[in-house]
């Protein structure tokens, strides 16, 4: 090869030589601990900006970490940076390269997430292969406004009698569930998701802090019943960072709002936001964060706010989705009045409060009807079931007041006695076994039936027994009737004479066979 074809080949790529320039804003770890680092030399970080810790080379060849790791910015101080790190914060050492990326923590959505457990990242946990997904959206996002909304109007049925009739909830609506450990407060929103089958509506279940195990369970109950084909589940596991179920949330609400945006009804579940405060608490303290009340530190409220409000009900202008919230507070002792559960009570619109009392009692669900409300109230039930709900709050209502006069044995008159039987099958009949939600007509139906005094002379201890039998024969034998309910939605004179007939019809041949 001559020398004067080597010159010409080295002038040409000379010629066509590119530099490419990179700039990398890179910090350096001054400490790590407990999932939490602090870095200097990130001065124009941005609040939530995802950070990237890459693994130092040490003396002997070998690298801290096999993998980059990524945190979350969230104190910016003079001089250095407080960051939550995402994912297992061992191998990162004092000295460690940190990358500032550009992005704001954001999670990959789409509808390959339904069906699916995830972790706080939008990664796939559940053993099925990889989630791909070409769409993110921020896991921190401002509230949709007044102008985007409208009031809510349509039901989210939960399938438990004792909530639709009396505490109702609506699309768009925030719903605190909240009560004691034990007491039924995931068991109540299992049943919410299984009775959404056919309803059109997607499900979220976010578990913040929860055993493994008892997710497991729950994945189970909700694939038996069929309820996995709508539902994705967020997974922020007891042996995960403190920073995975502070994210959680967020995440589960991003997920949601994306199926929003596309017009689509989501129902979101927050189990339970007592631990999301917990790990908020946990982070706050560890980055020196001033402690307030009980610790926590003074945007706990914030902490609460900017999640919940960002269920809403939308306008058809703006797509017209809407996303329900179910968030679950555990109280210590039933003290509603503690600081967690008074700030959640305010932002929420409602709350479905469980008693320790009732449930081992065995009134299942062990719902207060006195300090349960839904302050959108009867604009979130269908006009059949406002119907029948207006006579049972009043009839329970009554029955609480003069049970304590019963106690004592004094002589009651007639209608007073009267009132007691009723108020006593009222409590029966609002009794319900887990994950065994019941369809709107069916409730109508054995709701109508108790108001109207079909059930006065059934024996308490035999209520149960009767319901059951009522609602096979309803739905064998007058299945029409149940069809008329749930197509029209309200009680017109036609409906309630056959629904009247199919009762009678019913109890005579229940009496015959006893």
């Amino acid at each position: 090869m001559s020398k004067d074809y080597i010159i010409e080949q080295l002038k040409k790529q000379i010629e066509n030589f590119e530099t490419k320039t990179q700039t990398e804003k890179v910090g350096t770890v001054l400490e790590v601990g407990d999932g939490v680092a602090k870095v200097s030399g990130l001065s124009d970080v941005m609040a939530s900006e995802m950070l990237e810790f890459t693994p130092r080379t040490n003396a002997d060849g070998t690298q801290n970490h096999a993998e980059s790791i990524f945190g979350v910015a969230l104190n910016l101080e003079e001089g250095q940076i407080g960051a939550m790190i995402l994912g297992a914060f061992e191998g990162i050492k004092e000295g460690d390269q940190v990358k500032s990326t550009g992005k704001i923590l954001s999670i990959p959505v789409g509808e390959n997430m339904i069906g699916r457990v995830i972790n706080p990242l939008g990664q796939a946990i559940d053993g099925k292969g990889e989630i791909v997904s070409d769409k993110f959206y921020p896991i921190e996002k401002i509230a949709p406004g007044v102008i985007t909304r409208q009031s809510v109007n349509q039901p989210v049925q939960t399938g438990i009698k004792a909530i639709d009739a009396m505490i109702p909830v609506g699309r768009g609506q925030r719903e605190l569930i909240i009560g004691d450990r034990q007491t039924g407060k995931t068991a109540i929103a299992i049943d919410a998701i299984i009775n959404q089958k056919g309803q059109d509506m997607i499900c979220i279940y976010v578990a913040i802090g929860q055993k493994e195990s008892k997710i497991a369970r729950i994945v189970a109950e909700l694939e038996k019943k069929g309820a996995m084909e709508y539902t994705t589940i967020v997974l922020a596991g007891a042996s995960d960072p403190a920073a995975f179920s502070f994210v959680a949330p967020y995440s589960g609400c991003a997920l949601g709002e994306y199926f929003m945006d596309k017009g689509k009804d989501v129902l979101v579940i927050y189990d339970d936001l007592s631990k999301h405060a917990w790990a908020y608490r946990q982070i706050s303290l560890i980055l020196k964060r001033p402690p307030g009340r009980e610790a926590y530190p003074g945007d706990v409220f914030y902490l609460h706010s900017r999640l919940l409000e960002r269920s809403a009900k939308l306008n058809k202008d703006f797509g017209g989705g809407s996303i329900t919230a179910l968030p679950i507070i555990e109280t210590q002792a039933g003290d509603v009045s503690a600081y967690i559960p008074t700030n959640v009570i305010s932002i929420t619109d409602g709350q479905i409060y469980l008693e320790s009392d009732l449930f081992y009692k065995g009134i299942r669900p062990a719902l207060n009807v006195g300090l349960s409300v839904s302050r959108v109230g009867s604009a979130a039930q269908t006009k059949a079931m406002k119907k029948v709900a207006g006579k049972l709050r009043l009839d329970l209502a009554q029955f609480r007041e003069l049970e304590a006069f019963a106690q004592f044995g004094s002589d009651l008159d007639e209608n007073t006695r009267r009132q007691i039987e009723r108020g006593r099958r009222t409590v029966e009949i609002l009794k319900q076994d887990q994950y065994a939600p019941m369809l709107m007509e069916n409730q109508v139906a054995i709701l109508y039936a108790l108001t109207n005094g079909f059930l006065d002379d059934v024996a308490v201890e035999k209520i149960r027994i009767w319901e059951n039998d009522f609602q096979k024969y309803m739905n064998s034998s007058a299945k029409d009737v149940l069809t008329l309910i749930a197509e029209k939605k309200e009680l017109t004179e036609d409906v309630v004479a056959k629904l009247e007939k199919a009762i009678k019809e019913f109890k005579e041949v229940y009496q015959n066979g006893n």
